[in-house]
């Protein structure tokens, strides 16, 4: 008991010294909530579909096609363009320069308003797209009516993004936490009404995710409006902001396409799975992959949360240095928590695998994928923090560049190669996608690694700020 005892005050020592621990710790605190938060609101939408998915077969392939569709054209870009903020309002706080965040915080969401409409129109005709994407016309059908009540959804979705990103960089994450957990709670008991106890059914499942994302919308909205803590910087509503849509516009787009384009690599598989020999059992290999890989990022999202609100920070306040450290005690506690979930993945690989499935073909074959989607996860722990540095110094149009050339010149190609030209199908798919994040994640660290700090400028467009100590 006292070697135990002494071994474990050893390895404390050792991180210790390994890690600024003041650091470390408010990190840690800072991106738990996030964590939380993030997870909590992806819940929202995947309950939804659980509940519809109970009514029958086909509503649950409908509705899991719908929200997919959503995620790939939709929720991912309002995720995208919102990151405009980490980098505007992150580096303004931390120069001090309190007021004009409001007033991006306002073009911010007036840029997701407009694209929310565009994105909406395709939406309503979601049943006609689908059909020429080859989906069954019964399926596609029912995919476009739950798109058509999920459309309140992501008006709701692209506002609270952004409300989120304007909480997050001045540190403060808690009431994030209260404001996703609270509508997720109220979801589960209006889903399970509007599906089962009005003459909605099907439809109410969709339009309980859209009543409760605008739930959180006003909990988060009346926060920012009466709490003391943002006095100086929400000033009000103001015309302002109009003339900085263009500016932050020229943030929001490489940002949302930074994000997208990783994205979309992802459900690039899931359809090139539908393509193989054996489809359905590729398919579903695929697909729990893709979900396992979504959940775990889940926490590395609030991690780089956390290293692009302190790095924009630091850089705002003219403290690269300090920045610096920051971006290397995330990234320690990033491999220190990755190691730890991978374990976890290998030791009850088979156990996750059966909350997917009961079928022991598909069980063994997840078995046998384990070694691969511990690797991809490795890296994607790594490229989820550095892309958050990235988002922090406003780098977002050069990891464009990074992502396009990792996923779609190396990653896709190569995924397409081993699947269709050799015997290892959705491993040949998944080696691809590996090959991809390591080319993704070696190229955002050696723009790390090789970026002069203390020459970073802040953002651009400081016309007309109020300087606040």
């Amino acid at each position: 008991m006292g070697r135990t005892k002494q071994g474990i005050e050893w390895l404390i020592e050792r991180v210790g010294r390994m890690i600024d621990l003041a650091e470390a710790k408010k990190q840690v605190l800072f991106s738990l909530p996030l964590i939380l938060t993030n997870a909590a609101f992806y819940f929202i939408l995947l309950v939804s579909v659980m509940f519809a998915g109970h009514i029958g077969d086909l509503e649950l392939t409908a509705s899991n096609l719908g929200n997919s569709w959503a995620a790939v054209t939709g929720f991912c870009l309002m995720v995208g363009l919102s990151g405009a903020l980490e980098t505007l309002c992150g580096q303004r706080f931390g120069a001090g320069m309190y007021r004009i965040m409001g007033v991006y915080l306002q073009a911010s969401c007036i840029i997701s308003l407009i694209f929310s409409l565009l994105v909406s129109v395709l939406w309503f005709y979601s049943d006609t797209v689908l059909t020429l994407l080859h989906q069954k016309p019964q399926i596609a059908d029912s995919a476009g009516l739950y798109l058509k009540y999920l459309v309140p959804a992501l008006f709701a979705y692209g506002l609270l993004q952004n409300m989120i990103r304007f909480v997050q960089t001045q540190s403060i994450a808690m009431p994030l936490l209260v404001c996703s957990i609270v509508p997720l709670v109220l979801h589960i008991g209006i889903a399970y009404a509007l599906v089962n106890f009005s003459t909605l059914g099907y439809k109410g499942a969709p339009l309980a995710a859209s009543i409760s994302l605008w739930i959180a919308v006003f909990m988060l909205a009346s926060y920012l409006l009466t709490a003391n803590k943002f006095k100086y910087t929400w000033d009000g509503f103001t015309l302002e902001s109009l003339s900085h849509i263009w500016p932050t516009l020229k943030t929001a787009l490489p940002s949302a396409a930074m994000v997208c384009l990783e994205y979309w690599a992802f459900e690039i598989l899931v359809l090139l799975a539908g393509l193989m020999p054996n489809s359905e059992l590729s398919t579903s290999l695929i697909a729990m992959c893709v979900n396992t890989e979504t959940i775990t990022y889940m926490i590395a999202y609030g991690l780089s949360a956390a290293a692009s609100t302190r790095v924009s920070n630091e850089l705002g306040a003219e403290r690269p240095d300090r920045a610096k450290l920051a971006m290397h005690v995330t990234l320690k506690l990033t491999i220190i928590i990755a190691l730890v979930v991978v374990l976890a993945l290998c030791a009850g690989h088979n156990l996750w695998a059966s909350t997917f499935s009961s079928n022991p073909v598909i069980i063994d074959a997840f078995a046998s994928m384990t070694p691969f989607l511990v690797v991809s996860m490795l890296c994607d722990f790594v490229q989820g923090i550095l892309s958050g540095v990235a988002r922090g110094c406003g780098w977002q149009h050069l990891v464009v560049c990074i992502n396009l050339g990792g996923f779609y010149c190396i990653g896709m190609p190569v995924a397409v190669l081993l699947a269709f030209k050799t015997t290892l199908h959705a491993k040949g798919l998944w080696i691809g996608l590996i090959c991809g994040l390591s080319v993704q994640t070696i190229g955002l660290f050696l723009l790390s690694k090789y970026t002069k700090w203390k020459k970073i400028e802040m953002a651009k467009d400081t016309e007309g700020l109020e300087y606040i100590g």
